[in-house]
């Protein structure tokens, strides 16, 4: 895991820590996003569903370049184990698993620290930038 830096505030205050320049921190979602969407009420086919190839090749460049992965997902606790299975089957290295994310979509993410947003549809490939409007605090 990669060391995180000392942050100090200009009263020389400590606030949280960092990652170094160039290490993203990237929360992934699970189900639809690396494998078929599979739905929480049938957990029999977390173990048996298969990684998207792109997916799996990105993430592991990733990891390799040393940029953080943890997974945020709607699955429970009670899924936890299988989800670790599975990853461990499809040799998925990563840093950390969140789970109960809240379930449904719409998700509006609000944070002191940068937030980058990338929606996943259907294909991991090479980021791009991209200008888009987003929703910011009235000043």
């Amino acid at each position: 895991m990669e060391e995180l830096r000392p942050v100090i505030d200009a009263d020389g205050a400590n606030l949280s820590p960092q990652l170094p320049d160039g290490v993203k921190n990237y929360l992934i979602d699970i189900d639809g996003t690396i494998t078929e969407d599979v739905p929480n009420e049938e957990p029999e086919r977390m173990i048996t569903c298969k990684p998207f190839p792109d997916a799996l090749e990105t993430m592991s460049r990733w990891y390799d370049e040393g940029h953080m992965l943890t997974f945020f997902t709607s699955r429970t606790e009670e899924h936890r184990e299988v989800t670790e299975q599975w990853f461990e089957k499809h040799g998925i290295r990563y840093h950390g698993l969140l789970m109960g994310k809240p379930r449904g979509g719409n998700y509006h993410w609000i944070d002191n620290h940068i937030v980058r947003a990338t929606r996943f549809e259907g294909k991991f490939t090479d980021m791009v930038k991209e200008v888009k409007t987003v929703e910011v605090f009235e000043s």
